[in-house]
């Protein structure tokens, strides 16, 4: 993930290869190619989001922690994560994906609506429309640039999906 972040998704296997000090035939053994690779990085990622959403469990605004974790995972994984923005759409990886994080959000999602902290109008597919619109911070040059403007977008998005207050879960 190191050399990825640092190089790009395209950058050369052999420099993934000598940064894990593994023979390209050990990577190859491993990952039949870069898709796969990149779907064993997407799969940590998920990993680390499935555990921030353990650690949050029981939290009326767990939805709110969950993609905040989501938008640094983003920033610290602009690579991988703009290789899936552009993979295609029919890719059975980024439907698993899809159907993975809508069982993820959703038990959150109703949590944060049965609390009131969220609007009561909001489904899986807004957030999960949410979790690609923090794709924004690729846009940063840096990993410091990218969490900045990631963690901008989610400023943003947040104050969407709360509920003003004093509105009693009215829609604004």
């Amino acid at each position: 993930d190191k050399v990825f972040s640092e190089q790009g998704v395209h950058v050369a296997l052999e420099l993934v290869t000598a940064q894990a000090g593994v023979s390209r035939a050990t990577l190859y053994r491993n990952f039949s190619d870069r898709d796969a690779l990149m779907g064993a990085l997407l799969e940590r990622s998920f990993e680390k989001l499935e555990t921030q959403a353990l650690q949050l469990q029981g939290r009326d605004d767990a939805l709110f922690g969950v993609l905040e974790h989501m938008a640094d995972l983003v920033a610290d994984s602009a690579p991988v994560s703009d290789h899936w923005r552009a993979a295609d759409r029919d890719s059975p990886v980024l439907a698993d994906a899809q159907r993975r994080l809508t069982r993820l959000v959703k038990p959150l999602l109703l949590q944060a609506i049965a609390s009131g902290v969220c609007r009561p109008d909001l489904t899986t597919k807004d957030i999960i429309l949410v979790s690609s619109m923090l794709g924004s911070g690729l846009r940063g040059r840096n990993r410091a640039q990218r969490r900045s403007l990631s963690r901008r977008a989610l400023q943003l998005l947040l104050n969407g999906l709360q509920v003003p207050p004093n509105s009693a879960g009215a829609r604004p």
